[in-house]
């Protein structure tokens, strides 16, 4: 008789779930959001949580559904060279490049930066920068207990935190929600430039990434049947993606209200740290200071370890574990210090390329469940997915680069394609590569 989970182990697994998705360095994106959706926040919230919630669960339930050991298996239904290729840019993505030296940039720009006071803040950033990527890589190099102690207690601490500061909000509003304007694209376009800005989490990424621990636990714990996986992790995961869709609606409001006494911020950690010292002053700054920093200390000290792990795996001739800790931190520490708004700026068209072929990974995943086994249903969708994207991608790039003659001639064959100017020129391609692709299936068979 096939094992269920009980209610501890959901438990367990929900918590698990939830400390995956869940990473205080991602609030610094709905807040910005609320304060650039103004009375357009809850079609922008929609959006992001879209992307930035469901997708991620989606992810999840691929994995489970497949019964992939992992991403490069799952992408490997495409072909092995471009699951090779795509499983390493991931780990770039979500490791040393752009997620790992945002960590240390989140926690300067919250933590440091509103204390600065006259002293020169591209000093401070390399100064910090150098000691956050110092401990992290310490940590990583040689694993200890005390980092998994503080970690049991940072999500419950910066929840409350939270909590007090959106009931603050909520007791004192800074500003009505329906009389604050909304701003470039969130006038006419809210929905799905929130839907974009879900790219910035990237936690679709990580969830493809580390979602296998999600299963291998489950397996661990008796479940190992794939249809009472996927409906486990259904019941599971309902629980988690409510509780993260609460948490980000909060934010997102928070940052749309407090436009009626703060100026537009640069990024999100600027405007979460500014709404923390208006309501609790400098020691409620102080405090969510302390929790933000430890908070994106631990979670840079998983992503070295996974991307180390990784790239030691793929690279068995190279530089081992921890010469690829050490040369991950390295990278974190140069890129962390060209500053948190210019690593998201640069992290864009990135993810405008990388987000629309995961999206696509997981939506072949699920159509295999549903219509066979043929790998039509992934080849097809994702070569259309990766030439539509990589023209949302170079309209991404910064206008220097974006309005360069080459870059403008070849985005003008783009333009014929439907939602392009709003950066999802992916979409429509996409999808009717993939109804081509089941219609294919069911009329001549899995083969082929």
């Amino acid at each position: 008789m096939e094992k269920k989970l009980t209610r501890a182990n959901a438990l367990f697994i929900g918590s698990m779930l939830f400390g995956m998705l869940f990473g205080a360095g991602n609030l610094i994106f709905p807040v910005h959001m609320g304060q650039l959706a103004g009375s357009n926040f809850w079609s922008a919230n929609w959006g992001f949580i879209f992307t930035g919630v469901f997708m991620p669960f989606f992810a999840l339930l691929a994995i489970g559904l497949t019964g992939s050991s992992g991403v490069e298996e799952l992408a490997g239904n495409v072909h092995p060279i471009f699951a090779r290729i795509f499983t390493i840019l991931l780990y770039l993505t979500i490791g040393p490049a752009f997620a790992l030296p945002r960590t240390a940039t989140v926690s300067f720009q919250i933590g440091v930066v509103p204390f600065l006071g006259s002293t020169n803040p591209t000093v401070a950033l390399a100064v910090f920068t150098f000691v956050f990527m110092a401990v992290a890589l310490a940590f990583a190099l040689k694993p200890s207990k005390l980092i998994v102690y503080i970690g049991k207690w940072l999500n419950p601490a910066f929840l409350t935190f939270l909590c007090l500061l959106v009931l603050a909000a909520l007791l004192h509003p800074m500003g009505s929600v329906a009389m604050i304007a909304p701003q470039g694209d969130y006038s006419g376009h809210a929905f799905l430039t929130g839907f974009k800005e879900g790219y910035n989490t990237m936690d679709v990424l990580a969830m493809l990434a580390f979602s296998v621990i999600v299963v291998d636990t489950m397996h661990n714990l008796g479940v190992t049947d794939r249809k009472t996986v996927s409906r486990d992790i259904i019941k599971v995961g309902v629980i988690v993606v409510i509780l993260m869709s609460l948490i980000y609606t909060m934010i997102t409001w928070l940052g749309t209200s407090s436009m009626g006494k703060l100026a537009l911020s640069a990024n999100g950690g600027i405007a979460l740290a500014q709404i923390a010292q208006y309501y609790f002053g400098p020691l409620g700054g102080l405090l969510q200071a302390v929790i933000v920093t430890l908070a994106c200390l631990k979670t840079a000290i998983g992503l070295i370890s996974a991307c180390s792990d990784t790239f030691a795996e793929f690279f068995p001739m190279s530089l081992g574990y921890k010469g690829w800790c050490v040369a991950f931190a390295v990278i974190a520490f140069l890129v962390g210090n060209v500053g948190l708004t210019q690593i998201i700026v640069l992290a864009i068209p990135i993810l405008m390329f990388l987000y629309p072929l995961a999206i696509t990974l997981i939506l072949s995943s699920f159509a295999r469940a549903l219509f066979g086994q043929s790998k039509r249903l992934y080849r097809w969708p994702m070569v259309l997915a990766g030439i539509a994207a990589f023209g949302d991608a170079l309209s991404a790039l910064p206008q220097g680069l974006a309005n360069s003659p080459l870059v403008l001639q070849i985005l003008g064959y783009y333009k014929i394609l439907p939602l392009f100017s709003l950066g999802m020129g992916w979409v429509v391609p996409t999808f009717v590569a993939l109804l081509l692709a089941i219609i294919s299936v069911k009329l001549v068979g899995d083969r082929a």
